[in-house]
């Protein structure tokens, strides 16, 4: 027989029959809260118990600290400049930025079958209303029909009435439906594995899964508050505005006070702090929530047990919990872009490794490609040609994972970058400057995060063009981790800082390519 068809049929031999299924799991607005982070008030134990056979990366970052930005980034390995998606309402990438190839897409083109069940691209304008199809998956996503009740008055007051609540913990018999969406996408997921496992032999899956919680409201089965009793929970230290922190950098988190329940406290916009013993019930029913997720999660790594399954479990963004005196996201705060990451690769590591340096999200995509095999490996995107479907704006993980493994040096990046816009220098409802639209965007805030510092810059924006003027400063934030892990103590003002300020201002601006 020619050597070159042997070749070829061992080839695709090994493809349908060695390739690992690839399940992707993304919590919404979830923060390092988790016991394998160190967090004290943690109860998560199917996290921590993959994390304890896996590799779980300290300093992983987001690209932009909103729910469709964050995903359509890492989705196509392309950061938000490039997919030139900044809000909840835009739809760019297929249609003007480059119609760029995501992850699923990569995994469908090669081979395998690529299912979403909740929520993985964002659900609206910004994945044109489909959740990327017919593009990105063999098959229509599911969403859970109690979806739309995610904002109803379904949450019960002291009063035994219904309203809007931040604070929502339910009997879920109770519920519309009877049920959650969580709960929903959970039992969707059991069925599809059940279904794979038992009746598709000859085809490897890529299965995304998109939890909504711990994002607001905090909708969750009531007993889960059982494992956080109010007395255990911690504040903050920094609960209070940063004197130091430009105008433009604060977010009024306005969807946080437009809860019925926060209402009620007639805080004062945009500066007014929460009263500690409503910051304490927040962090209880997060946690709570987070605890809920942990719980389901649980029941989805019992049923890949055993099998050739390569796991992923990461978050869109971290949120705020009343740390400068915000309680959302919408900031280049590490509280906002730090995120979990985790990767369990069964033939790499049976063993809990720990991986400090600094990665992205946008290093998803080619870790992925180099650890299925499904593709040769990733180019890096070129900075003048926009016409690339399929390339990385990250770098792959691989190379770090197996140095890790085998005790190794790493050489890992020496900075990381995300963004955020505003409508303005000031604080504002309207225009939102949490959630800016598009067409309001004036100014972007690009944050570069290194081993020992955090510099941002807010400089003025052309949304046309979606290019900074870099001459046009709104406000700069320089924060020293060596002594302040918290950020704290903006000290851009400080003369003797002013050649690492310089030199960070050097590094934001050059950007990724060179980091």
């Amino acid at each position: 027989m020619n050597l070159l068809l042997i070749f070829a049929i061992t080839q695709l031999f090994e493809f349908i029959f060695c390739k690992p299924n690839v399940l992707f799991i993304i919590v919404d607005d979830l923060r390092p809260n988790l016991g394998c982070y160190d967090y004290g008030n943690a109860v998560t134990p199917n996290i921590d118990k993959l994390s304890s056979k896996s590799f779980l990366f300290y300093n992983a970052f987001c690209q932009q600290s909103l729910c469709a930005p964050s995903r359509n980034s890492f989705l196509t390995s392309r950061r938000p400049d490039s997919v030139q998606l900044y809000d909840l309402n835009s739809y760019y990438w297929r249609e003007k930025s480059g119609n760029f190839t995501t992850l699923p897409q990569h995994f469908k083109e090669n081979g395998y079958y690529t299912y979403a069940i909740g929520k993985v691209f964002h659900p609206s304008l910004t994945s044109n209303s489909s959740d990327d199809m017919p593009y990105s998956w063999s098959k229509k996503p599911f969403h859970p029909k109690t979806e739309i009740y995610k904002n109803a008055n379904v949450c019960v007051n002291s009063n035994g009435m219904l309203s809007k609540n931040l604070l929502c913990p339910v009997r879920v018999f109770d519920q519309p439906g009877g049920t959650l969406p969580d709960l929903e996408s959970l039992r969707s997921v059991l069925d599809f594995l059940k279904f794979q496992k038992n009746y598709v032999k000859d085809r490897p899956y890529f299965l995304a899964v998109g939890f909504h919680k711990p994002h607001i409201p905090y909708k969750f089965p009531e007993q889960f508050l059982n494992f956080h009793p109010i007395f255990k929970v911690n504040l903050p230290s920094n609960r209070r505005r940063p004197y130091s922190l430009p105008n433009v950098a604060w977010n009024p988190w306005i969807d946080i006070r437009n809860r019925e329940d926060v209402k009620k406290l007639n805080i004062s916009i945009p500066f007014g702090n929460m009263p500690d013993h409503y910051s304490r019930r927040i962090i209880q029913h997060y946690n709570a929530a987070v605890t809920y997720i942990d719980d389901l999660i649980g029941n989805i790594l019992k049923a890949v047990e055993g099998t050739d399954t390569i796991t992923v479990l990461t978050s869109d963004h971290g949120v705020s919990l009343g740390e400068h005196g915000e309680y959302s996201k919408y900031s280049n705060f590490d509280v906002s872009t730090r995120v979990p990451l985790i990767i369990h690769a069964p033939n790499l590591s049976s063993t809990g490794v720990i991986i400090e340096k600094l990665v992205e999200l946008v290093d998803l995509f080619p870790t992925l490609v180099d650890l299925t095999r499904v593709s040769p490996s990733l180019t890096t995107c070129s900075n003048e040609d926009k016409s690339e479907k399929l390339c990385t704006e990250g770098r792959s993980l691989v190379p770090i994972m197996e140095k890790a493994l085998q005790k190794k040096p790493v050489d890992g990046k020496k900075a990381v970058f995300s963004q955020y816009p505003r409508p303005g220098d000031f604080p504002s409802v309207i225009p939102n400057s949490d959630e800016p639209e598009m067409a309001d965007i004036k100014i972007m805030g690009y944050s570069v995060r290194t081993k020992t510092h955090r510099f941002t810059q807010w400089v003025e924006f052309n949304i046309t063009n979606f290019k900074p003027n870099w001459l046009k400063i709104y406000g700069t934030e320089l924060y020293d981790h060596t002594i302040d892990l918290h950020e704290n103590m903006n000290l851009i003002d400080r003369k003797e800082l002013s050649s690492v300020a310089k030199n960070l201002r050097k590094i934001l601006i050059s950007g990724w390519r060179y980091a």
